[in-house]
């Protein structure tokens, strides 16, 4: 018996728990939907109040409110759930043992039921997607934006900080020779009042600080800001980050000072890389202004647009969004008889079809007729495609001489000749029951018998050699000699049959010794012939079927590469001399 739809049974069970706790079904849900909407409880609480509700009725026969059962499980205090209910509808109860409906009744001369279903309006819920889009949107574009303006902001200010060591360095070697103190501080006295620039100092060649912007520091001895610093070096230019005891964040940049050849000391430059980031909090701030105007008119549109919508578009919003992600079994809950309902069952059917073109793409391609494709989806779940042993049967057709008749040929002409080939050799092996597992180059790999078992694959096979055969050499009659050069070989025996491959590519196929024999017996068939293992010639004279009168003449015992004893091999005779039925 198949079981209820997910819809049809959730409504049923709903029915079945309403007639069980009478009419404190519905009040319960709405005194849940209240505490739920003023933060008492979270969704998942309810739902849990709910079926521990319900179980307690069930099994022990007892209807516990859904009030007293909230607090039993600890998820809020009695006076709490007291007081929002007192507030929400000005009455007076003093305990949850209270009959909440009889006061409800005196003050507003209704029942529970009379009171409007606590929800959440659909345009409630457009404004609140619509601004969390626009914030999304608008914060990640400022953060891409302001990244970017961060990381050229300090490049500028390694620029600015390299042209102000190449000057300091350029005007201050005669200076330092001369230790003309005066001259060397004249020259970066102003550095500090660049914006963004902290101090300027030059050091001597014995690491004594000769000029500094702070002069308190002039002839004192240099020392690094900090100890084995992660330097970055461009050129001459050093510098590295470093935190000044105030906390302020620096980038402390130096230079060696030459003059001939000779090392006369070292200028240094500090910048300060809070004030890049006072400028990033700056345009901050004005991202903000701009994404509270977009989201003031956001609203605007989402509260205009949301009451033209119901809940069927939801259910929409989401099948899309797994169909997107590729489970195309999805199913959009048909409950409507109207347009909704209509969208939603065309809905479902585009799934199915998504999913029946995923399969036949992902799995087979082209290659499998639409009957072999109706019995796999008819069973999806089975181990069909997860590797199994099998017995099959194998037909490999080749093209003799390929290389020497490509090599006189234009490469389209080549390419349209071998199409046509494969093409007949794909349709006469699908309507024959077999699927195509591969092409390799001018060769085709049929296989019969997998992944949808017949018990006759041998026979079909057979069927589908001979009168494949035939269908070339009529074929070749208009002037395609490529399609009267086919070999084929046939072999059959257990398989291993399952997708193989990575994540990234993986495909439907069979391996194992009975694919290897069958395309290596292909290099003893001739042009315009059939060749078999002796498995396939005991196989034919063991069933005997009727209208398989072929002829077999041994070949005799060859040896195959990887086989250690000679193999037996027979050719069909009188191929071109018979009309083959087609198996049904």
């Amino acid at each position: 018996m198949r079981p209820l739809p997910k819809s049809i049974g959730t409504f049923l069970n709903r029915l079945r728990n309403r007639l069980q706790r009478g009419r404190n079904t519905r009040d319960d849900l709405f005194i849940g939907e209240l505490l739920k909407r003023n933060k008492i409880i979270t969704e998942f609480q309810l739902k849990s109040a709910l079926e521990a509700q319900h179980d307690t009725l069930v099994q022990k026969g007892r209807a516990v409110r859904l009030g007293q059962m909230v607090v039993a499980l600890g998820y809020a205090g009695e006076a709490d759930i007291i007081r929002t209910l007192n507030d929400e509808y000005q009455i007076e109860i003093v305990s949850l043992e209270d009959d909440i409906r009889e006061r409800l009744s005196d003050k507003y001369g209704g029942p529970l039921e009379s009171l409007p279903r606590a929800r959440i309006p659909m345009w409630i819920q457009m404004a609140l997607a619509m601004t969390f889009v626009i914030i999304l949107a608008m914060s990640t574009l400022s953060l891409v934006v302001l990244g970017q303006q961060k990381t050229r902001l300090y490049e500028q200010s390694v620029r600015l900080g390299m042209v102000s060591l190449n000057y300091f360095a350029n005007n201050s070697p005669i200076a330092l020779l001369e230790d003309d103190i005066v001259r060397l501080n004249t020259l970066i006295k102003d550095a500090a009042r660049v914006e963004g620039m902290r101090y300027a100092l030059i050091v001597g060649a014995n690491d004594v600080v000769k000029a500094h912007t702070d002069i308190n520091l002039i002839g004192l001895p240099f020392k690094h800001f900090r100890e084995n610093p992660e330097i970055t070096q461009h050129g001459e230019v050093v510098y590295y980050r470093y935190h000044r005891p105030d906390g302020e964040h620096l980038l402390d940049m130096y230079r060696p000072i030459h003059f001939q050849g000779k090392r006369l000391g070292q200028v240094h430059v500090g910048i300060s890389l809070d004030f890049i980031e006072a400028l990033i909090r700056q345009e901050r701030f004005s991202v903000i202004v701009i994404t509270l105007a977009v989201i003031a008119v956001g609203l605007g549109v989402a509260v205009l647009y949301g009451f033209r919508f119901s809940r069927p578009i939801s259910y929409l919003v989401k099948a899309t969004q797994e169909i997107a992600k590729g489970n195309y079994q999805y199913k959009v809950p048909v409950r409507r008889n109207d347009e909704m309902g209509t969208l939603g069952v065309a809905f479902n059917r585009m799934g199915q079809e998504l999913w029946k073109n995923a399969m036949a793409q992902k799995s087979f391609g082209k290659y499998v007729g639409n009957e072999v494709l109706d019995m796999i989806l008819a069973n999806p779940e089975t181990a069909w495609l997860k590797g199994t042993s099998n017995e099959a049967t194998i037909l490999f057709g080749d093209v003799r001489g390929f290389t020497s008749y490509a090599a006189g040929k234009a490469p389209q002409q080549v390419v349209e000749a071998l199409n046509t080939y494969l093409e007949i050799a794909t349709r006469v092996i699908i309507q024959h029951g077999g699927y195509i597992d591969k092409f390799i180059g001018d060769a085709v790999l049929g296989v019969f018998g997998v992944p949808v078992y017949r018990q006759d694959h041998v026979e079909r096979a057979l069927r589908a050699a001979v009168y494949l055969q035939q269908e070339l050499r009529k074929e070749s009659r208009h002037g395609n000699q490529l399609l009267a050069a086919v070999g084929i070989s046939i072999h059959t025996g257990e398989v291993v049959a399952g997708n193989v491959g990575s994540q990234s590519k993986m495909e439907y196929t069979v391996i194992g010794n009975t694919v290897n024999l069958a395309a290596r017996l292909n290099a003893l068939a001739g042009r315009g012939e059939v060749v078999v293992s002796r498995v396939i010639k005991e196989h034919f004279d063991r069933t005997e079927k009727a209208g398989l009168e072929f002829q077999f003449a041994a070949i005799g015992p060859q040896v195959i590469k990887g086989i250690t004893d000679p193999v037996e091999v027979f050719k069909i005779d009188n191929i071109h001399g018979k009309s083959q039925a087609h198996i049904l």
